[in-house]
């Protein structure tokens, strides 16, 4: 498996805004995307949000990215954004149980 892990500053109160960009992309675009198992958005305690999105392999990571679906939802998303994302991409080497 491959996936990002990112780091993103929202505008002020826009973070329920990418929240609901995430619930859209799972609803609408992931079942479409191949390879695109999921992802977590997590609100961080001393500001910001983190986020993880999971591929099943680089090659569908790197699909969808390169993809002008993916860009047009990222233009959006990054309207949200006070500055770029910290993109953190890499291959998932374990996995410690599973979550609901």
């Amino acid at each position: 498996m491959y996936g990002s892990v990112y780091k993103i500053r929202p505008k002020a109160g826009k973070e329920q805004d990418i929240i609901s960009m995430m619930d859209e992309f799972d609803r609408q675009r992931r079942p479409k995307v191949k390879g695109a198992l999921g992802g977590y958005i997590f609100k961080l305690d001393n500001g910001g949000m983190m986020g993880v999105a999971i591929f099943q392999s680089k090659e569908d990571y790197r699909a969808n990215a390169e993809s002008p679906e993916q860009d047009a939802f990222y233009r959006r998303f990054r309207d949200l954004l006070e500055a770029d994302p910290e993109w953190n991409d890499g291959e998932i080497v374990g996995n410690w149980g599973s979550v609901a």
